[in-house]
């Protein structure tokens, strides 16, 4: 069956975003897709914070490893779903699982008020939207890799990414803007509204898929919303482990969780000693969300593209490993809410606008019991264990006192080593894309 001819809109789309005409449609879509995701997380993430350091600074070593304790539960249960059916219905039910998960803390956060009560909800509240937001983004990009080719991901994937920034820059500005506003609880709603479109989009999407021309995605692999997976709900965990491709992309992920989890916490010391009252903590931290995403924006539409062009996948790769460099060197000569604000703010956008589309590519050359399996492992459980490691090591090096400079500058040759591993990661990218077009 050919597809149709592509219309006047799809014409004019492609002539923006830099791609073919058969393919504008699937990219709006899927950019509409990362939208809604990213802007329903980016509502609940401000407020995450808020809770995380009501509950004490002290606490959230102990934060992190409640999510990696729910990690450990909740990917065995998510890759026995994959194995069993088709992809529409798994991705739709574990999106609208964690709506349904929202209307039961809407409904305890605006029972509850104020206490000892209300901290532990907020506490459980943390560990929830920190599994919340891994699964629902790896689910997204997991659907990516599967139906774009890897030639099509260093192309495509920086203006699919546009979706989600923009998406980021609307659910952080929601809550910047109407905490003084609307109550807490009351914005989750927004989150629920979001996530029902991004399965609306899902759905179109799907259905889209098998319109797309034969060369658009690979002819040997071409995803259907009927066909499953297979196999076993531990297949994620042993491929990782049989494969040193698949052992380096973890190795990147820890190191960068790592790395995440010592500024998060140095965060959590400079904003508490700045602002004393939650609302003001949790208008800052909106704040910072939305010029990272701003940044991001602006880097999406100029530069990712071309970077992935002029440099290829691993140098690329390594720029967010050079970054935190210079950026940790920079805190510890100056541990101050400013030059933290500056490196945060880099450091973030240079993910969200480089390293993740990039990272995503490295699936691109796996079959697709990897993308899903595999890259969800990756994508949680060893992300959260990078926050565990992390989050304790900062614990134990603070308790032996080592200041807020000495912590930052601890994590120079970590970035350093970080960096060697995107630099192989993308050598090997490259031999297994062969002459893939």
């Amino acid at each position: 069956m050919n597809a149709p001819s592509p219309t006047p809109v799809q014409n004019v789309a492609a002539r923006l975003t830099g791609t073919r005409p058969e393919e504008a449609g699937i990219v709006l879509l899927s950019a509409a897709y990362f939208f809604f995701i990213l802007s329903a997380y980016y509502v609940l993430r401000p407020i995450r914070d808020g809770m995380g350091v009501a509950g004490g600074v002290e606490n959230i070593p102990w934060l992190f490893t409640a999510t990696l304790a729910g990690m450990l539960v909740a990917h065995p249960i998510f890759a026995s779903i994959v194995s069993r059916w088709p992809r529409k219905r798994f991705v739709t039910v574990t999106y609208r699982f964690f709506m349904l998960n929202l209307l039961v803390y809407y409904l305890l956060l605006t029972r509850l008020g104020e206490g000892t009560a209300a901290v532990w909800v907020g506490r459980t509240f943390f560990v929830w939207i920190s599994v919340f937001n891994l699964f629902v983004v790896s689910v997204f990009w997991s659907f990516m890799t599967d139906i774009y080719r890897e030639r099509q991901s260093r192309r495509l994937f920086g203006l699919i990414g546009v979706g989600g920034t923009v998406g980021g820059i609307v659910g952080s500005s929601i809550t910047a803007f109407l905490v003084g506003v609307l109550s807490l609880p009351t914005l989750l709603w927004f989150s629920i509204v979001l996530l029902e479109c991004a399965v609306r989009c899902l759905k179109g999407l799907d259905r889209r898929v098998g319109l797309q021309p034969s060369s658009s995605v690979p002819p040997s692999d071409a995803p259907s919303s009927a066909e499953v997976i297979g196999g076993s709900a531990l297949d994620g965990i042993k491929r990782v482990l049989a494969s040193p491709y698949l052992l380096g992309i973890c190795a990147f992920m820890l190191l960068f969780t790592i790395g995440s989890t010592f500024l998060y916490n140095i965060q959590a010391e400079i904003v508490a000693r700045t602002f004393s009252d939650i609302s003001q903590q949790t208008s800052v931290f909106a704040r910072i969300d939305l010029a990272v995403n701003t940044l991001t924006l602006a880097t999406q539409l100029f530069l990712t593209g071309r970077l992935m062009k002029w440099l290829g996948v691993g140098v690329t790769l390594a720029i967010l490993p050079l970054i935190s460099m210079v950026g940790f060197l920079a805190l510890g000569a100056a541990p101050v809410f400013a030059v933290f604000v500056v490196f945060q703010v880099l450091r973030r956008a240079g993910n969200f606008a480089v390293a993740v589309p990039t990272r995503e590519v490295l699936y691109t050359v796996l079959p697709r019991r990897d993308k899903y399996k595999a890259k969800n492992f990756n994508d949680t459980f060893v992300y959260r264990t990078g926050d565990q490691v992390g989050a304790w090591s900062f614990a134990g090096l603070g308790a032996v006192g080592l200041s807020s400079a000495a912590l930052a500058w601890s994590m120079v040759p970590v970035a350093g080593v970080w960096l060697v591993v995107a630099l192989w990661l993308g050598r090997r990218q490259q031999v297994l894309a062969g002459d893939e077009d």
